[in-house]
């Protein structure tokens, strides 16, 4: 029988469970081994924005690790677009002698709302993707390979983060598609996530990419607001935590590393409600002895929307993740 997803996150107006939110959670160490799990931990799903750490990684790796950590965050964000992630764009840009007439980004604005209501049109560099883009670009001027054509699946430093997927992931057959930016995107198994996220707290054992897989772990840690910015779950996780890498991912798939365990974490929610996705990664981060009680009623209110009604808080979003450990 196939395994169904589970219950995640349950949505209260005024005391009544109005709606509630499925999904799929996989907890993998280095090796591959399922540690925990609910629902189906082998749901197929495109990683999305959470392969960025191995993307910047690939990227790192082309460019030289003397970056700095403020421009390998930017590299490996899904940024807010406010002007303090802007300026980390144009700077990767620059040290290319690239412009962001080279972003082949869509147009967009930021994501972040006091952001969005300063600019005049959308542009490539507001786009949430624009520092991947920039390290893709700058990485391709680095090893003298065509920009124009940086995002096609075809162009060399493409089939180098796919490797490294595969490497990271430990899964052979990965789909492969187009991503909401234009870049190729990896489909693979929910532990084969987690597995990979697992990898990112061991690099010593990821062959030659280890020093930048390294770099990109440190930078991320040092540098949490550039990986998102105001408001945003991997941003308030990372700040409130010592010893955790989160990554955000569209179509509510969120990540985790712990990195002194040794622990990845994948978390999906199945019908992508983005709302869920905060409440029921706290939940497993917290059942796995992850954050302490300061962290944990801290991000509660940060990453936690409240339920509204006539603009007042009203209800709640309850977690109600059980994880199961293997017999």
């Amino acid at each position: 029988m196939a395994v169904r997803s589970a219950p995640l996150v349950r949505v209260i107006r005024s005391g009544l469970e109005e709606s509630i939110h499925l999904g799929d959670v996989a907890v993998c160490d280095a090796a591959g081994r399922l540690v925990a799990s609910v629902g189906d931990p082998d749901r197929l799903v495109f990683v999305r924005s959470c392969t960025k750490p191995v993307q910047a990684a690939v990227a790192v790796d082309a460019i030289g690790l003397e970056l700095s950590d403020r421009l390998v965050a930017i590299i490996s964000a899904s940024h807010n677009g406010e002007p303090v992630h802007l300026r980390a764009v144009r700077d990767v840009l620059r040290r290319g002698g690239l412009t962001e007439a080279d972003l082949q980004t869509p147009p967009d604005r930021p994501l972040d709302a006091a952001s969005a209501r300063r600019v005049r049109e959308p542009r490539p560099a507001y786009h949430n993707c624009s520092g991947k883009h920039a390290g893709m670009l700058l990485a391709s001027t680095r090893a003298g390979r065509p920009t124009a054509t940086y995002r096609r699946r075809s162009h060399p430093l493409q089939r180098r983060i796919l490797r490294a997927v595969k490497l990271l992931s430990g899964s052979d057959d990965v789909i492969v598609g187009i991503d909401g930016c234009g870049v190729p995107v990896h489909g693979i198994g929910l532990r084969a996530v987690a597995t990979m996220y697992a990898r990112l707290s061991d690099p010593g054992g990821q062959g030659p990419l280890a020093p930048a897989v390294d770099r990109v772990v440190t930078a991320m840690r040092a540098e949490p607001y550039l990986v998102g910015g105001r408001n945003r779950i991997d941003t308030e996780i990372m700040r409130a935590t010592s010893d955790v890498l989160a990554k955000e991912g569209a179509e509510a798939l969120n990540c985790a590393a712990a990195l002194e365990a040794g622990l990845g974490i994948a978390v999906k929610v199945a019908d992508g409600g983005y709302r869920a996705a905060g409440p029921a990664l706290l939940s497993v981060l917290d059942q796995l002895g992850l954050l302490g009680p300061g962290a944990r009623r801290r991000l509660a209110r940060r990453v936690s929307p409240p339920v509204l009604g006539g603009g007042r808080p009203v209800g709640r979003l309850e977690p109600v993740v059980r994880l199961r450990r293997p017999r």
